[in-house]
């Protein structure tokens, strides 16, 4: 008889001794280029001459007391496949975690981590050679390196800062700050910033995506700890100057009202063909640093909105999961008479040659690339946290397609993650390669060249990827308790006129 309520006793314990206990840590560290370094962005050569704000690599580390995963945001034009897995490698050694996504805020005032690579076009012509290294917008090896280490550092510090934790789980909506570029013209194409009161402007050819999706993860006594924030707008917002672009705006406002404590990573949408430029608007610009405000500001209100609406929504109830796959897909061939006569261009001085020099460059480059490899592996990875799913692909990914890995996950909330583990220049839909296509996006370069179905291959893994996971329902408030008959008396009287 007095076995019986021991044995009750581990029966109704075992659910709590089998439930696991969720984690995060967060960190960041500083990957300010120097003065005089390169800024990517362009086909040409640029160099910075003063820092507006500092570059950060930003990561948190989840931990459902099963497995680890770990989000990176980096304040970078885009994240070589390359530096993945050599980050990835030196993660793995230094605190065990595999599952690691890596995504670029594809900010245009960072520092040199692209576009050429170090050694890239070594088996090429001297020609080639030259308009490679000379001529192109290089990485720097040694800046490189510095990414790479800071990416280990910030992994390895968010994963020993790991604490018991609650996270809460949001969209909010900004629709004011980011338009999509491409515009359908009076002759039937598209054509990419066709500029202002332009006569032939008809309307915008693509969606943009207004949802400024949030993650919040809270200590055990209320306070914010970071979070993570998905939201689709190019990073071109900046002045000419080394800059988180609006990136850093955002990161202000959210810390202004949280603090300085709370950590901020950034995963860019799919924001291919959308940027903070309404060329349908008939108003001028806003100049440089007050156009990143606006964006960042905006966007980091909306986030703020959102993370105050958790306060009982929070839940240690989150299971993690991942998952990866890799894709092999070939290259677009430019046309052996466009060969021969960029090669023919790009042999003169650039100054000279007029402005189609640098598509003939490009045409170059591009040859000499298939020659060497005419396939790339491109990688599609899923990251479950709760309710929430992170889809990668390593493109600058036209929003349509991230809208539709958002209507096909079967999540509640999905975060479409562009530019992350590698880079492989734009993929458009292939509705722009079609009759009413064109535009800057589709030019063929040695940044951009993928086969026309690249990217409904990304969506179609991506669902695929999210699709095999068990999502989590998002936490709901708690329902208020039943009614008695005890309302407030005050306000319990008909109208009292005298």
């Amino acid at each position: 008889m007095k076995v019986l309520p021991l044995i009750s006793l581990v029966i109704c314990a075992w659910p709590l001794l089998g439930r696991a206990e969720f984690k995060a840590g967060f960190a960041e560290r500083d990957i300010t280029p120097d003065i005089g370094m390169e800024v990517p962005g362009g086909y040409g050569k640029a160099f910075s001459k003063r820092i507006h704000d500092p570059c950060k690599v930003r990561a948190v580390v989840f931990d459902d007391g099963r497995q680890r995963v770990a989000l990176v945001g980096l304040d970078a034009l885009m994240v070589p496949r390359a530096l993945v897995l050599e980050a990835r490698h030196g993660i793995a050694a230094g605190c065990g975690i595999t599952s690691v996504m890596i995504g670029a805020s594809h900010s245009h005032s960072s520092g040199p981590i692209g576009m050429v690579q170090p050694g890239e076009f070594d088996h090429a012509s001297e020609l080639v050679k030259d308009l490679a290294y000379q001529k192109s917008s290089c990485a720097d090896p040694r800046y490189l390196a510095t990414v790479r280490q800071a990416m280990i550092d910030a992994v390895v510090a968010a994963d020993a800062a790991r604490t018991v934790a609650t996270a809460g789980f949001g969209v909010g909506v900004e629709q004011t700050v980011a338009f999509n570029r491409r515009v359908r013209m009076k002759n039937g194409l598209s054509f990419s910033h066709p500029g202002k009161g332009n006569p032939d402007n008809l309307d915008y050819a693509g969606p943009t995506d207004p949802q400024v999706g949030v993650i919040g993860v809270w200590s055990p006594d209320g306070k914010l700890l970071g979070c993570v924030i998905n939201f689709a707008c190019h990073a071109t917002a900046s002045g000419p100057w080394i800059s988180a672009n609006w990136i850093h705006y955002m990161e202000q406002v959210i810390e202004g009202y949280f603090g300085k404590e709370a950590g901020v990573i950034f995963l860019q949408g799919a924001s291919g063909d959308v940027t903070q430029v309404d060329n349908l608007d008939p108003h001028a610009n806003l100049d440089g640093d007050a156009w990143s405000q606006f964006v960042g500001g905006r966007v980091g209100a909306e986030a703020v909105k959102v993370l105050l609406g958790m306060s009982q929504t929070r839940t240690n109830e989150v299971p993690l999961n991942a998952n990866t796959k890799e894709l092999t897909i070939a290259r677009r061939v430019p046309a052996p008479e466009r060969v021969a006569a960029a090669l023919e261009l790009a042999a003169q001085d650039a100054k000279t040659a007029g402005p189609d020099w640098v598509w003939a460059k490009e045409t170059v480059l591009l040859d000499a690339l298939i020659a060497k490899e005419p396939k790339i592996t491109a990688e599609v990875q899923a990251i479950q946290i709760g309710p929430v799913v992170c889809v990668s692909n390593p493109a600058e990914y036209f929003c349509a397609y991230g809208q539709e890995i958002k209507a096909g996950s079967g999540f509640p909330i999905t975060f479409p993650v562009e530019l992350a583990n590698g880079c492989v220049g734009y993929v458009p839909t292939e509705e722009a390669f079609g009759a009413q296509g064109g535009g800057y996006e589709t030019r063929l370069t040695s940044y951009s060249n993928l086969e026309i179905a690249a990217g409904s291959q990304f969506r179609d893994v991506g669902i695929a990827l999210a699709r095999a996971m068990k999502p989590s329902p998002l936490p709901t408030r708690p329902l208020a308790p039943p009614f008695k008959d005890n309302s407030w008396s005050y306000g319990n009287v008909p109208p009292q006129l005298r």
